[in-house]
């Protein structure tokens, strides 16, 4: 069976508001809130998928765990490893941050989401 969700449906009541934070990410500068709704974990934790909502605001990430795949449904951030340039990433845009990557996330226009979290 395959576990399908219309992302359109999803209400903000099913949503979870939180604060961005460790182990996540950590915000550099004022709070950043997030809504996510996770549609989808393995029992070892090694995948999960669903979508995630943030406010503008700069933050700081480290993937040393765990890798991440993303297709921005909306808004634009800017993206820089610790190193490179950075890179312009929007709606319609296929993102996929690697186990090692860390760096920065800038979101100058409110973000969503689909994500695929990988261990």
């Amino acid at each position: 069976m395959a576990i399908i969700s219309r992302i359109a449906d999803v209400e903000d009541a099913q949503k979870t508001i939180e604060p961005l934070q460790l182990p996540l990410a950590d915000p550099l500068g004022a709070d950043i809130e997030t809504k996510t709704f996770n549609l989808f974990s393995t029992e070892d934790d090694g995948l999960h998928a669903g979508t995630w909502e943030t406010e503008e605001g700069v933050s700081r990430w480290d993937f040393a765990e765990s890798g991440e795949v993303i297709y921005v449904l909306g808004g634009r951030m800017t993206v820089q490893r610790d190193g490179e340039a950075p890179q312009e990433v929007g709606a319609g845009d296929l993102a996929i941050f690697p186990k090692g990557w860390t760096g920065t996330w800038t979101v100058t226009e409110r973000l969503s989401k689909v994500y695929v979290i990988y261990s």
